[in-house]
């Protein structure tokens, strides 16, 4: 699943990384939430207890295969990793092949107070699962880039977020009330932002704001920004991918996960 320029969705690229699910427990799970049950996908290393806990949030078309992959390579890393499905209430993303109707009818509906109390019920299942209550992460692509930033404000009991390439400024509505901008200057869990400076959808303006009001408030977070480098660098199935800097975000994410206690 890739995207063209008029916002429709094409095919995938030819060679997307997959991540086997040998000496893994991998695949979906139902956590308990409010109003009911919710899917994620779980993948974990077999036959192992207390595991650091890294939550990984979805880009706009859901918990797909790359989704799931880059829980895989989570858990080969030593990783209990979840990925919820954030707006399943609101519809089934994988059912949409034009992204600006995917973003009118699914994603614009999802309420930040719902992704919250999610995220929550995550942690929550996870920790009884065998995962380490004192050790827990999130990470999260374009949407859940952002969702990354107001998850680390909402829950001072992480350790760390890696935010890839999540908008930091964006209008205010009923259902996303706040921004990460709004919560900079607050925010005392440790975020690493990494970002591309010809992000499209991103203005590098509003990165370099959100580097001040982290800087200005004297946080632990930091930006890093890969010059030349579009949207969605991460995404290998896209041909946004970009190999060298996917690889050392990659590199940067663990390495800050584990200086901030989550390994």
């Amino acid at each position: 699943m890739t995207t063209s320029s008029n916002g429709n969705m094409t095919a995938p690229s030819p060679n997307p990384i997959v991540t086997d699910a040998i000496g893994l427990n991998a695949g979906n799970v139902m956590i308990p939430v409010q109003d009911g049950e919710m899917s994620a996908y779980r993948a974990m290393p077999a036959n192992k207890t207390q595991l650091p806990i890294v939550l990984v949030v979805q880009e706009i078309f859901g918990v797909h295969e790359y989704i799931r992959d880059v829980c895989r390579r989570f858990a080969k890393a030593g990783y209990l990793a979840l990925a919820p499905e954030l707006y399943t209430r609101q519809g089934d993303a994988s059912t949409y092949s034009d992204i600006p109707l995917l973003i009118e009818q699914v994603v614009s509906k999802v309420p930040d107070a719902q992704v919250m109390a999610d995220l929550d019920a995550t942690v929550e299942w996870a920790v009884k699962q065998g995962g380490d209550p004192a050790k827990i992460a999130i990470t999260g692509f374009c949407w859940g880039g952002r969702i990354t930033w107001m998850y680390a404000a909402h829950n001072p009991a992480l350790k760390a977020g890696v935010a890839w390439y999540g908008g930091v400024i964006r209008p205010v509505t009923s259902l996303t009330p706040t921004h990460p901008i709004d919560i900079a200057a607050s925010l005392s869990v440790p975020v690493l932002g990494l970002y591309g400076a010809d992000d499209s959808g991103i203005p590098i303006e509003t990165v370099e704001k959100m580097q001040a009001a982290l800087s200005s408030a004297g946080s632990r977070s930091q930006i890093h920004v890969y010059p030349g480098t579009p949207h969605a660098f991460h995404a290998d199935y896209r041909p946004s991918y970009r190999k060298a800097q996917a690889e050392d975000g990659w590199q940067r994410c663990i390495a800050w996960l584990a200086k901030n206690g989550v390994r």
